[in-house]
């Protein structure tokens, strides 16, 4: 075991914020030289642009538990209104400040009240969300993908996803993801993630008899 590998199974938690650092980088890689006309596609976020997801992952990444607190306050405790603020505080003038924006919060451990986990969630959720409009591809970290999975089966707390779940068993094909009991949705673990947070395009991916049943619980996310 490297010394890399032997410190974050002493230090989870420093585990999952080397996965967001390393998830962020490569949504940023990803998105350079992004034609100007290709960030207005809708992302898999309904009623988001590409654009405009990046922007909340900056927002993310740049509000702490205080001004998270204010925010809510000021916004009368309607957390929609909370993430469309923080959402336009971080969008910019233009797509290439945008990324400029989200650039400089790659190494950020800033974080709402949400456990280090619900990041990576929102991280790696949201950079399918831009990804897949734009027929891009990559091949997260099975075991980071593992536990978002892990969290997202037993939490309704950033997204319902648990509650999307139930009746169902699912189980992964690319590692060893499983959970719940009844009729079976079988896929990898990232398209049984993104299923989980409601993106119905992912449901293509799945097979078992359950997918069906799933569809019907996937409506906006």
């Amino acid at each position: 075991m490297t010394g890399s590998a032997l410190a974050a199974d002493r230090n989870p938690r420093a585990e999952v914020w080397s996965w967001i650092h390393t998830e962020r980088a490569a949504l940023a890689a990803d998105l350079a030289g992004l034609p100007d006309d290709q960030w207005t596609t809708p992302s898999l976020c309904a009623g988001l642009t590409l654009r405009e997801v990046l922007a909340h992952l900056t927002a993310g990444a740049s509000l702490n538990a205080v001004r998270w607190l204010a925010g809510v306050i000021r916004c009368r405790f309607d957390f929609d209104q909370q993430v469309a603020i923080r959402l336009a505080e971080q969008l910019g003038a233009t797509p290439a400040e945008t990324l400029d924006r989200f650039r400089r919060a790659v190494p950020s451990r800033t974080k709402p009240p949400l456990p280090a986990v619900a990041m990576l969630g929102e991280t790696i959720v949201h950079a399918e969300d831009i990804r897949r409009p734009l027929g891009m591809r990559r091949d997260h970290p099975t075991r980071a993908l593992t536990r978002v999975a892990e969290y997202y089966r037993g939490s309704d707390q950033v997204v319902v996803a648990k509650g999307r779940i139930t009746g169902l068993r699912l189980v992964a094909n690319d590692g060893p993801f499983e959970t719940g009991a009844g009729a079976v949705v079988s896929g990898s673990t990232l398209a049984l993630t993104m299923a989980m947070t409601g993106r119905a395009a992912h449901l293509d991916d799945l097979e078992g008899e359950g997918v069906e049943r799933l569809r019907e619980r996937c409506g906006t996310a």
